[in-house]
């Protein structure tokens, strides 16, 4: 790896302008400082130390003016839009009631983001902050999402973006959309494990997650996805194996009981969802147990049985490789989050 880029900072925009919702620019700079943390405290002293990249966070405005908002602190802008550094990634929090004069009062901002994304920039829209990549043309012919109260007016003034309202999150390429708060951390914790790996994002998503939520994968509207494919059959047999977590049944017997052989089922199954069987249903049991864990009284020994390990050491066991953690601890800690001081 060249040391020149190795050393070289993830550069993350923020754009800030008049009435956006301060917490959709706080969450996602404290989201991604903790990953940051978190990946530089274990790089060192191993070979992973060569690949952490510190993060550089800009806020770029249309102009220098201190930006006012409804929290009453002032935000201070550190570029234009003229002079604004390349950025990986760009932030577009969102906008608090009409976002029409924001997008009118921020041609030059728009603008930018066309040029960033033609250089390779990843974008994340924001609730009505979707409007200013909207008005980017960025969103044209492709699926978006933005905060359910503007969805119909937005499929007005941006008639040529595939809204897609019922989904919280949307990915096409490198342009993300989210609806809500919640949805962005989904985001943030997905873009933490691409930056600084999988345990990076699983320390970021529990302590900044208040509640159990599906995992990103399995919210977002992905364009072209896989896991939205044609396969009827594979998509049945997905169903089942949804609604019969505990079975004693092998997937050989699963796949007989669909009328394939068990080669010919994992070859569709691969196809269709670009995951074995094996995995997707070891997804699937992890994220009931999750669930479970964290909102009923159950056992440990209980919740295996739930979701269809022989024992609580099983469950246990996948736990730690997947989570690097046990079931009781997980259960400690979203239980503080849940419902501790």
């Amino acid at each position: 790896m060249d040391n020149n880029f190795k050393d070289s900072p993830l550069q993350i925009s923020m754009l800030v302008y008049q009435h956006l919702l301060i917490t959709s620019l706080t969450l996602p700079i404290e989201m991604l400082r903790a990953g940051e943390a978190y990946a530089k405290g274990h790089a060192k002293g191993h070979s992973t130390a060569t690949q952490f990249r510190p993060l550089q966070i800009n806020l770029i405005a249309e102009d220098r003016q201190p930006i006012q908002n409804r929290s009453g602190l002032a935000i201070i802008p550190e570029y234009t839009y003229a002079n604004a550094p390349y950025s990986d990634l760009i932030i577009v929090p969102g906008i608090w009631r009409n976002p029409r004069p924001v997008v009118r009062a921020n041609q030059g901002l728009v603008k930018w983001l066309t040029c960033s994304w033609q250089q390779g920039s990843s974008i994340i829209g924001v609730g009505t902050g979707n409007c200013l990549v909207a008005e980017a043309t960025l969103l044209n012919g492709h699926p978006a999402t933005t905060h359910w109260h503007y969805a119909e007016q937005f499929k007005r003034d941006y008639p040529q973006v595939l809204l897609k309202p019922d989904f919280f999150i949307t990915q096409s390429e490198r342009l993300y959309s989210v609806a809500s708060l919640n949805a962005l951390a989904d985001v943030i914790v997905h873009i933490i494990s691409q930056y600084y790996g999988q345990a990076a994002a699983q320390h970021v998503e529990r302590n900044f997650s208040h509640e159990i939520r599906k995992p990103y994968e399995d919210q977002r509207y992905l364009e072209g996805a896989v896991d939205r494919h044609p396969d009827e059959l594979i998509a049945q047999i997905q169903f089942w194996l949804k609604n019969n977590l505990a079975t004693e049944q092998s997937l050989t017997e699963v796949a007989q009981l669909f009328g394939l052989s068990y080669r010919s089922f994992t070859r569709r199954f691969r196809v269709a969802t670009n995951q074995s069987p094996i995995e997707y249903w070891q997804q699937l049991r992890v994220q009931t147990a999750k669930e479970l864990l964290a909102s009923s009284n159950l056992s440990i020994q209980e919740v295996a049985l739930e979701v269809g390990y022989n024992d609580q050491g099983h469950l246990t066991r996948v736990f730690k490789k997947l989570l690097s953690q046990t079931p009781s601890d997980y259960r400690n800690v979203v239980r503080r989050k849940l419902f501790g001081n």
